[in-house]
Order: structure tokens, then sequence, then C-alpha cells
């Protein structure tokens, strides 16, 4: 069941319908606010776990498993026994289950590898949609508790944290001192939240399946034999991956953040137009925020961050790095890929220190841009290909011009245009708000009014007739 699917616009409405129940005057005035509370926190925690078994229900004993160790490991560090010794569970217990289902496999095929052992049966270790999202949930509620930021709550709210459904497969990765507060407020649904909550939606529907997955045929295609294309089909498959990702996992998040939103409950961004980034800092503060937050918060800084001099923050900034890379998958060129962003958040501290806080001109900043895109849609590379041959294959064919088959695909054009103008469009009213930061944000219209309607049921006809019509998972759920 994913969001642009028929089953689960079946399962928000059925979800939806028995929440609205609450609206009722009889049942608020009948029934006391605590118990709606209670009543309604069941009813999205039954919700979230029929959604979630829809895949396989065996895993959902794994999610209560983790969730019930965070709470037991959360309610004796709040009653302050051994309080280092279950925040270390807390953390541990977590990270072994991780890595047990996505990293046995590919340990087990190395050790083959290298040694030349072969095995007559292996375990094949089937790995649970979205254990690397709730794993890190689980954990930020745990060390959150520890922190003091937030007290332990009931085993209830704790599992409707780690399993809500609009971010549960996919992200954004929520914390839980931003997500638990919340849990205190008897939410009414609201007829102005459903309309913003459709309209975000609507919007990384949009972004999903109409350009998304209308790049994927190219990009694939490109990617299982780049030695069959020109060098300037290569760029542009490149090009239209770097689209694809980011439609493709921001429009994820967006739908996520929609349909929390429309529940009453409020997620932050995940993505912030990462592709005019100025440097490779700049685009971890607007590429898969969430991710990039909780690495520098529960990771980097306890590693030391910046604190243990210049030498151990580089080295702090290249193992965050590469543990986020590896945390993207079981493979060496992840691996690679977080390395590779981890060096260039070093040449940038080392270059913004010997610039002293000199500031860049327009022109200046231009390039900064077009040199950090064409960095990262590098990285990209080995992000997306298979293994270090493919990525080398296509690496040649774009440093070392050949000929092929030479095919300049509409949808990369279309899709390179569409962001293009939102983020033009964005900084034109940055300028004109004289606003410091140029911020993406949804645009959301009043559907009170017949010409904001009409506009929105115009989205949702595009949407229909220029979908791809095919299966087509979301990227980020093999992570």
């Amino acid at each position: 069941m994913t969001f642009s699917s028929v089953p689960f616009l079946v399962f928000f409405v059925i979800t939806y319908s028995v929440m609205l129940l609450f609206n009722s005057r009889t049942v608020q005035e009948k029934i006391p606010e605590k118990m709606q509370l209670n009543l309604k926190h069941t009813i999205l925690l039954i919700a979230s776990y029929v959604f979630y078994g829809w895949w396989d229900y065996r895993f959902c004993f794994l999610m209560l498993l983790l969730t019930a160790v965070a709470w037991f490991c959360a309610r004796k560090i709040d009653q302050d026994k051994n309080r280092k010794l279950f925040v270390t569970i807390g953390v541990v217990f977590p990270l072994l289950i991780l890595g047990f289902f996505k990293y046995f496999n590919f340990f087990v095929d190395s050790f083959i590898s290298v040694f030349g052992i072969k095995f007559t049966s292996a375990l094949n270790i089937i790995l649970p949609v979205g254990i690397s999202f709730y794993t890190f949930q689980s954990m930020s509620y745990t060390i959150d508790v520890f922190r003091g930021i937030i007290k332990s709550h009931s085993f209830m709210d704790v599992a409707l944290y780690v399993s809500f459904f609009p971010q549960l497969v996919a992200g954004p990765i929520v914390k839980a001192s931003d997500f638990m507060p919340q849990l205190r407020s008897n939410h009414t649904l609201k007829i102005a939240d459903l309309a913003k909550g459709a309209q975000i939606f609507a919007f990384g529907l949009f972004k999903k399946i109409v350009i998304a997955d209308n790049l994927s045929v190219f990009v694939d295609d490109v990617f299982s034999k780049p030695l069959a294309f020109s060098s300037l089909t290569v760029i542009l498959a490149v090009i239209s991956y770097s689209i694809q990702i980011y439609c493709d996992f921001s429009g994820y998040s967006d739908m996520a953040i929609g349909v929390a939103k429309s529940f009453g409950y409020e997620f932050n961004a995940n993505f912030n137009m990462p592709y005019i980034s100025k440097n490779v800092t700049e685009f971890w503060k607007r590429w898969h925020i969430s991710l990039s937050t909780w690495l520098q918060e529960y990771l980097y800084i306890p590693l030391g961050g910046n604190r243990k001099g210049t030498v151990r923050r580089y080295i702090n900034l290249l193992l965050t790095m590469i543990l986020g890379g590896l945390w993207h998958g079981a493979n060496y060129t992840f691996v690679f890929w977080g390395l590779l962003h981890g060096v260039a958040l070093c040449i940038h501290k080392l270059f913004m220190k010997a610039r002293k806080g000199k500031k860049a001109t327009v022109v200046g900043s231009i390039i900064s841009v077009l040199f950090t895109y064409a960095f990262v849609c590098i990285c990209w590379v080995f992000f997306r290909a298979e293994n270090f041959s493919i990525a080398m294959d296509v690496l040649s064919r774009m440093f070392i011009w050949q000929d092929g088959i030479t095919q300049i695909f509409s949808w990369s054009v279309f899709g390179v245009a569409v962001i293009a103008i939102a983020n033009i469009f964005a900084l034109v009213r940055a300028k004109k708000t004289k606003s410091k930061e140029v911020n993406g944000y949804y645009p959301v219209l009043d559907l009170n009014k017949v010409g904001s309607l009409v506009i929105f049921f115009l989205e949702i006809l595009l949407i229909v007739a220029l979908a791809y019509t095919n299966a087509n998972p979301f990227i980020y759920f093999q992570f």
C-alpha cells in the first residue's frame, strides 16, 4: 500500500471517517476529553499497524519489539535507575536489529568474496520496509528522555510515535521532542487542515507519479547499459536522476506531511530547494533535512562535533557522512557516496576558514551553485549505480566524449524545466519580500474560493492525465 495507490485512498477515507466521529457534539459531550484522546490514539495506532502490515504482517512484531524496548528503557531512565545502562540498551539494541536485517547478507557476501568460501545454503534476510526510519525514531525517543528534553510517555504514545503511518516507511524522520508534545493535544479534525493537507499531498503526488516515475524509464535504461549510449545521453540521464530522486523522495515527504496535516499533526519540511545550494554544507541543510539533522544531533555532536579541535572535527565529519551513506544501503557504493560528501564538507570548511567570511559576488554565487550541483550529480552516480563497475562506466562516458545511442528524453526536459521554474519563482518571491533566506513552500490556496477550487481540480486532472501508470515503488522504500 503506497501513497500513490487506490488502496491507500480507501484506507485514508476509512481512517479519516472513523476519526471524524469524534467531531460530533454528542461524543464530545458524553465522553471525557482524556478518554477521547486515548480512543483517537488507539484508532491511529491500529490504522498504522494495518498500514505497515499490508506489506508483511510479520514485521509488525519487530516494530512492536523495538517500541517495547524504547518504552522500557525510557521509563527506567526517567526513574533515574542506571541511566547510562538503559540509554545504551535503548541505542545498541535497535542498531543490532537494524544491522542484522540490513547488513547480514552484505557482510556474508563480502566474506565469501574475500575468502572464497562457499556455503551450501545461506540465510536470506528479508529487509523490512522502513526499518531504518522507525529504528532511528525509537532511538530518538530513548535519547531525548535521557537528555531530559522530554519525559517518558505511556506505551500507547510511544507505539504511535514509532509507527505513525504517514512517516512510517520513508520518513521524514520525526524527532520524539517534536512529535510527543503533539500527543497531548486533543486534535479536532478541521476542514481547513484537510484542505491544506490535500493540496500538499497533491503537490507531492505530482512530483512522484508525473515527474519521478516518468523519468525512471529513461534513467533505468541508461544505467543498465551506459556504454551503449552517447556521452550526451548519459549526462542527460545523470541530470534526470538528480531530478528523479529529488521528486521521488521529496514527493513522498510532501505526501507524508500532507496526510499528517489532515489529521492535525505537524511535520517539519524535509526538503528546501536543495539544488540552489552554493556549497555542500548548504546542500545538507536543504536535502533530507530530517536525516542530516538527526545525524548532526545524535551522531556528529556526541562524537565531539567541532569541540575537539580541527583534526577531530574533520574526522567526525567524515565518520558521520560515511555512516550516513551506509545507512542508505548495504553496498560499497553508498559508503563511497557518503565519503565523497564527507570529504567535500571538510574541503568547504577549510575553504571558508581561508576566506575569513568574505562574501561572494553574484557571479561567484551562480558559479558556486552550478559547481555544487555538478558535484552532487557526480555523487548521485555512485548512489544510483548497482556497483562500482557501472558507476565507472557512467563516469567514463560523462568525461570521455563517445558516440552511441543519442536520446533527448522529453520528460527530462520537462522535469528540469519544472524544477528550474519553481526555483526561479521562489528566488523572485524572496527578493520581493526581502527575505534573507530563500525557502521553498507549498502553494496552498483557499479552497473556499471558486477560482482556487478550479486550479486545484485542474492540478488533479493534470496528474491523472500525465501520471506514469505502471507500479513504481518509492526509491527510499529500499532504505
